[in-house]
């Protein structure tokens, strides 16, 4: 059996995942990175994007993460997320409408001000949440689009 470590995915309102894997793969501020077990200490930023982790038996879980923090110490990984999802509990239709309201609300403002930037950022949530249920999930999408 390959080396593993403890790890928690922790949202804000709830533990996404909390058990033992092989490796993870989380999206940081400055590019993707890798944890094995015995890593050395680490805390990182965390950007919005797609992170995996591989279980002792070669499962894949994949998480729809927007920000937060990544912390790893004596073998143990923290990825606190600002939001996270499990790919295989994401709400296609509640992601599609955000989406929809967020791409409205970009339209609506001028690029730079605030409130454009607020919605661009809730934008760049929403396709993420989109992108990895449906490349990750196993939840049947009736309508796949891909924006």
């Amino acid at each position: 059996m390959p080396a593993s470590f403890q790890l928690d995915v922790v949202a804000p309102d709830r533990t996404i995942f909390s058990g033992e894997v092989a490796s993870l793969v989380a999206p940081g501020t400055e590019g993707y990175l890798g944890v094995l077990a015995d890593h050395a200490p680490l805390l990182t930023g965390l950007a919005v994007g797609a992170a995996r982790a591989t279980t002792p038996d070669g499962r894949d879980i994949y998480f729809a993460v927007a920000g937060g923090f990544l912390e790893v110490a004596d073998n143990h990984a923290t990825l606190l997320a600002d939001a996270a999802e499990r790919a295989d509990q994401i709400d296609v239709a509640r992601a599609e409408v955000a989406r929809k309201r967020a791409a409205e609300a970009c339209a609506a403002a001028a690029r730079g001000e605030p409130k454009f930037v607020a919605a661009e950022a809730a934008l760049q949530r929403a396709l993420n949440r989109l992108q990895v249920a449906r490349e990750h999930g196993r939840v049947h999408d009736p309508n796949p689009r891909a924006q």
